[in-house]
């Protein structure tokens, strides 16, 4: 048990670690490539900080443990919806844009919404993967095009990437670009590394306590990729850029279930894992609707209200832990 969870805990380290490299290399290249901020911050930021959730979610997919890939899809949502929101809105209260809010939370909330029908009914298939990724593709070009042309607030995706710029100002920080491709590179081959120790570890602990895969990916393995999430929300709501950290969850959601999502459905189709399907997905819809409802009353998420987004955290876990 104890080679297990050290080889789980190393690849949650070198996952994380791997996908801050994987994002500074890649927006210095795009940077001397001329792409524009709103563009880097929209795309190779956005997709960047979800390697780990993406990485993790499809090595589990190829190794044949769909439990792991889904509950750390939807166990990550749920770990950012009630953690993460409930902790840096604790620390100071979040204000709301209603724009964005019902914008971006709107369409979590409906993907959501899908994710769970499907799951229940015709099973994933490669085709509903596909439509996640191309409604993916249509949101992002749609939120470029608004902020280009309208003043409607910022994105949730490109606030994920303004979250990232609050806690590394060395971010734009000019280099050569051999170095850049190097760092590339080399968080490229990290992730990649990472995404297979932690699945063989969270694999190898399920088997040992007894604990099925699903809710070991709800759990350990969704908080462990999520951690990147809850330090720069955290930060973001410590330096008063509440809409930052908010943005930053619902980029982060958003890029979850259609990027993260697409991909799994597209690699391993079939059906999702009852713990998921039966308890996950409700949860996560009405914590969604919660979360709406928390965030458009008094257009902030009040003290009071991040302390319930945060027991109704550690509620679910104990009912994980007491279902074993």
């Amino acid at each position: 048990m104890i080679v297990a969870a050290l080889t789980l805990l190393a690849g949650f380290v070198i996952l994380i670690g791997g996908g801050e490299l994987l994002v500074r290399g890649a927006v210095r290249i795009a940077e001397r490539a001329g792409m524009s901020e709103l563009l880097i911050g929209l795309t190779i930021v956005g997709f960047g900080t979800s390697a780990p959730e993406l990485v993790a979610s499809v090595e589990a997919a190829r190794a044949g443990s769909p439990g792991i890939a889904w509950g750390n899809i939807v166990g990550s949502n749920i770990a950012n919806s009630l953690l993460i929101l409930g902790a840096a809105s604790v620390i100071l209260p979040m204000a709301v844009p209603r724009g964005p809010l019902w914008r971006d939370g709107g369409l979590a909330l409906i993907m959501t919404a899908v994710l769970w029908y499907v799951a229940n009914n015709s099973g994933i298939t490669i085709a509903i993967g596909a439509g996640f990724i191309g409604i993916l593709l249509i949101y992002l070009g749609y939120a470029y095009w608004a902020e280009q042309t309208h003043d409607t607030g910022a994105s949730a995706v490109h606030e994920k990437a303004e979250a990232l710029e609050i806690t590394d100002t060395q971010l734009h920080f000019k280099q050569p670009l051999w170095q850049s491709s190097l760092i590339l590179i080399v968080g490229l081959i990290l992730v990649i590394l990472g995404g297979k120790w932690l699945v063989e570890g969270a694999v190898d602990l399920a088997r040992m306590i007894g604990l099925s895969e699903a809710v070991i990916g709800l759990t350990v393995v969704a908080i462990g990729t999520s951690l990147p999430e809850m330090v720069t929300s955290v930060i973001a709501a410590y330096k008063g850029a509440s809409a930052v950290a908010l943005g930053n969850v619902l980029g982060s959601n958003i890029f979850n279930l259609l990027l993260i999502g697409g991909v799994t459905a597209m690699i391993a189709p079939g059906t999702i894992p009852f713990e998921i399907a039966g308890f996950g997905l409700p949860l996560l819809f009405a914590t969604s609707v919660l979360l709406l409802i928390f965030a458009a009353t008094g257009r902030k998420i009040s003290r009071w209200e991040g302390a319930v987004l945060l027991l109704v955290y550690v509620g679910q876990l104990v009912y994980n832990v007491a279902a074993i």
